[in-house]
C-alpha cells in the first residue's frame, strides 16, 4: 500500500512539473495558419479634416475597430506616425488590447507634425520581419504627401518586399477641398479653413505594387468601410 501511495505521489509531481493545460485543438490550428497584420496610421494634424464625419481620424478608428473584430484568428498590431513613428500596440492575438489602442488614437502633439510615410512603414516592418505567420500584412493609411522622416517611402517599400511583407495602402481624403485645421486658438481649440486635398497617390500605388498589395482611395466614411471589407476578403485565414 505504501508503494502505491508513493507511485501516486510521484505521478502527481510529474504531472505538476509538466504544467498541463487545456488546449483547444481548433484554435491551435487556426493560430499556425493565421495572418500577422500591422495597421500603420497617419496621426498628423490633417487627419482632423472634416470631409469625413466627424473627421478622418474618428472615421478611421470606427472602421479599424470593426476590422479587428472580424479577424478572430489573426494577430494584429498598431503603429502611429506623423513626422516620426512609434508602436502603439505590438502584434498580439488579444483583440481587446488592440481595440483599446485603436480607441485611444488621437492627434499626437508629442510627435512633430508632418507626414513621414517611410517612418510609418518601416516601424510596421520591424514588427513583422521576424514573424513566422503564413502571411505578413501592413495596412498603411495616410491623407497626405511624404514630407518628413529620414527613411524614404520607396526604401521602406523595398525592405518590405525583401521580407515578404505585403502592403495595402489607403489614401484618405475627398476630392477637391476639405475643412482642414490650420492653427490652434488661445483656448486650445483648432481653427479650420477650406484647403485643397493633396495625396501622393502615385507613391501609394508604387508601394502597394512593389510588395504585392493594392492601393485604395477612400473618399468617404462608407468608402473607407468598403475598403476594409475588401481587404478582409482578400486576406482570408483558414
Amino acid at each position: 500500500m505504501l508503494f502505491v501511495f508513493r507511485l501516486l505521489a510521484l505521478s502527481s509531481l510529474i504531472i505538476a512539473l509538466a504544467r498541463p493545460r487545456t488546449v483547444d485543438v481548433s484554435s491551435k490550428t487556426k493560430t499556425t495558419k493565421g495572418i500577422d497584420i500591422v495597421m500603420s496610421v497617419d496621426v498628423s494634424g490633417s487627419m482632423l479634416a472634416k470631409d469625413f464625419k466627424p473627421n478622418r481620424m474618428e472615421a478611421l478608428k470606427d472602421v479599424a475597430e470593426n476590422f479587428v473584430k472580424g479577424r478572430p484568428n489573426d494577430r494584429i498590431g498598431l503603429v502611429v506616425y506623423a513626422s516620426e513613428a512609434y508602436t502603439k500596440c505590438p502584434v498580439t492575438s488579444d483583440k481587446a488590447v488592440v481595440m483599446d489602442a485603436i480607441r485611444s488614437i488621437k492627434y499626437d502633439n508629442v510627435l512633430q507634425d508632418g507626414t513621414g510615410i517611410g517612418m510609418g512603414l518601416t516601424t510596421a516592418i520591424n514588427r513583422l520581419k521576424d514573424s513566422k505567420a503564413k502571411s505578413k500584412i501592413v495596412i498603411l493609411m495616410t491623407d497626405g504627401v511624404n514630407n518628413a522622416g529620414f527613411i524614404e517611402p520607396q526604401t521602406a517599400s523595398d525592405i518590405a518586399q525583401q521580407y515578404g511583407i505585403k502592403v495595402y495602402t489607403i489614401g484618405i481624403g475627398s476630392n477637391g477641398m476639405a475643412d482642414f485645421p490650420y492653427a490652434i486658438a488661445p483656448n486650445g481649440q483648432f481653427l479650420f479653413r477650406m484647403m485643397k486635398v493633396e495625396i501622393d497617390e502615385a507613391l501609394l500605388r508604387s508601394i502597394a505594387k512593389n510588395t504585392g498589395g493594392k492601393y485604395f482611395r477612400a473618399y468617404s466614411n462608407q468608402k473607407l468601410e468598403s475598403i476594409y471589407n475588401e481587404i478582409n476578403k482578400l486576406e482570408t485565414t483558414e
